[in-house]
């Protein structure tokens, strides 16, 4: 009686098709990952792109407005309901920073966006102190913390740079 030999081949052939299902699986899902980070990071930079030019605007107007006042063209009484009206604002922006969703890698740039927000309002109130006063040390003060906003503003936009150059290698 002949013995039949089982070939050593049936039984790999499942296991290899098993790790090939396995591998392919794998590689979905880390380009899906891949993916997905990417969307994420795009949809982050594009909403802070989207307050960063919204506070460029309201910033451009309101100091329009403030050359108007230095030239006579507007009332202190005027320029202080301004004023108001443009730190209002500001503050309302403020928190659209709380509601991003950041990468890891770009919170320290949010931190930095905010913290120049956060500054540029501080000196927004101390320059209403200076409209209301006269006051040129008042004045000085809110140029210096503009100065500071600016600088923070500066950082951020490097650190998101940064972010940004090692997500994409």
């Amino acid at each position: 009686m002949r013995k039949k030999k089982t070939s050593g081949k049936n039984h790999t052939i499942p296991i290899a098709i098993g790790v090939g299902i396995t591998i392919v699986a794998i590689v979905i899902a880390i380009n899906y990952y891949l993916d997905q980070t990417s969307i994420s990071g795009q949809r982050f930079g594009d909403q802070l792109s989207q307050i960063q030019s919204d506070l460029k605007n309201e910033t451009l107007s309101f100091d329009a407005q403030l050359t108007q006042y230095k030239n006579g063209q507007i009332s202190k009484d005027q320029m202080l309901k301004i004023t108001n009206y443009h730190i209002l604002v500001m503050k309302n922006i403020l928190p659209r920073y709380e509601q991003l969703k950041a990468p890891e890698s770009f919170v320290p740039s949010l931190q930095l966006f905010k913290l120049s927000t956060e500054t540029q309002i501080e000196s927004d109130d101390i320059l209403r102190e200076w409209i209301n006063t006269g006051d040129n040390a008042t004045r000085a003060k809110s140029d210096q913390l503009l100065q500071q906003s600016f600088q923070y503003e500066m950082n951020a936009l490097q650190s998101y740079e940064n972010a940004k150059s090692k997500g994409s290698q």
